[in-house]
């Protein structure tokens, strides 16, 4: 369809122009599904007669079906496939007993009424290329609203939900990235690995009484990076947690909260906390935050959090904690923070203190797949050069 100047198409005519005037053409395309699976072009022209001459614009338009699912209940195990993207409309359920698999290299994108929720298992495996990675984001793909936080409410792992897998999977520009609620048994309720959570407007990860190990995750950009709560189960192994204040974001809060209780209203709610930090950097920068590590405690439960070969920025040490190999307050000396243009690599450069300061873990590889050698870097990332 074409409308010029006000006036619809396909044909608009006896159009005048003043000396240094110009006039507005806007064209808009639809495309008629197809079972094509694979990105197609669509190609035509305008032709424009002026005084006597005749021109050709030449369009061009990138266009690709999809799997559109509303208020999508998943009733039995299903594996998606990546031959086409999904999008998801008014939200979509996992009931507790099924398993939604995901293979790798699918994109999967949300509108802004659209939770994720898990209340049975969510196992989604992709590989370290960015062609074959798993990525959760909002719908919205043209321009500016591409990298704006909260473009969606984010994936949510409710009691009832266990054996949770996320590997190699991006979640970003989400409300909330992770959050995930008290679970049963004696295993992590989700497992993280190489994953990425960026640009959500309020929580990374979010998790109340609850159990996830994570390992070679980047924690990024977020309005509260991570939030522990009210007690439970975690263990994370070569994370990096950073936020750097930019066009989207304004870094206010800390980018790690530890705490064995939770309060609504004048209702405080306590559970016990075991957490294990090894091998991570916490890191803020442009903000208001000095300590980017906080810990609180209120109750009488257990309370054993701990923190192993780590590289912080606090200006006062976590209240309860065993701290052992802590390098404080030591620029990590990230590859790129580019916030003009909203471009940051979180790899560290030659001279990092995070370079060969960690402690071996049964982690192997890094983030991008790399290996792991016998004196890691701290953080996500194992340098190569």
């Amino acid at each position: 369809m074409i409308n010029a100047d006000g006036t619809p198409g396909p044909a608009v005519g006896n159009l005048e122009i003043e000396a240094e005037d110009s006039l507005y053409v806007f064209v808009t395309v639809k495309i008629d599904p197809t079972s094509e699976d694979l990105p197609f072009v669509i190609q035509d022209s305008i032709g424009i007669t002026y005084n006597g001459n005749q021109e050709w614009v030449q369009l061009e338009a990138w266009g690709q079906n999809a799997t559109f699912l509303r208020e999508q209940v998943i009733t039995a195990n299903t594996t998606w496939k990546n031959d086409r993207p999904f999008v998801i409309l008014g939200g979509l359920l996992i009931p507790e007993g099924v398993e939604l698999k995901i293979e790798k290299g699918t994109k999967i994108h949300l509108h802004a009424d659209a939770p994720f929720i898990v209340d049975g298992t969510l196992t989604a495996i992709g590989e370290k290329y960015d062609s074959t990675r798993i990525v959760f984001q909002g719908d919205r793909l043209d321009e500016f609203y591409k990298d704006l936080p909260a473009g969606w409410p984010g994936i949510y792992f409710r009691q009832t939900s266990t054996d949770n897998l996320l590997r190699y999977v991006t979640i970003k520009n989400a409300y909330q990235g992770v959050v995930t609620e008290k679970g049963a048994g004696s295993v992590a309720k989700i497992r993280l690995e190489q994953c990425i959570i960026d640009n959500c407007f309020d929580a990374g990860i979010l998790a109340v009484n609850s159990s996830i190990k994570a390992s070679n995750c980047l924690i990024s950009n977020c309005g509260k990076n991570v939030q522990l709560v009210q007690g439970g189960e975690y263990e994370f192994t070569h994370c990096t947690d950073v936020a750097v204040t930019n066009s989207y974001i304004s870094h206010r809060q800390p980018v790690l909260a530890v705490t064995d209780f939770v309060k609504i209203g004048d209702q405080l709610s306590v559970g016990a906390m075991k957490a294990t930090f090894t091998n991570c950097i916490f890191w803020g920068a442009n903000g208001t935050v000095e300590n980017e590590v906080i810990t609180a405690r209120e109750g009488n439960e257990a309370f054993d959090v701990r923190f192993i070969n780590c590289l912080w920025k606090v200006e006062k040490d976590p209240e309860s904690v065993v701290a052992e190999n802590i390098i404080n307050n030591s620029d990590p000396q990230f590859e790129s923070v580019d916030t003009r243009n909203n471009l940051y690599n979180f790899r560290v450069k030659e001279g990092s203190a995070a370079i060969n300061s960690g402690t071996a873990t049964v982690v192997s590889t890094d983030l991008d797949g790399n290996n792991r050698v016998n004196n890691p870097d701290i953080g996500a990332y194992e340098t190569t050069f």
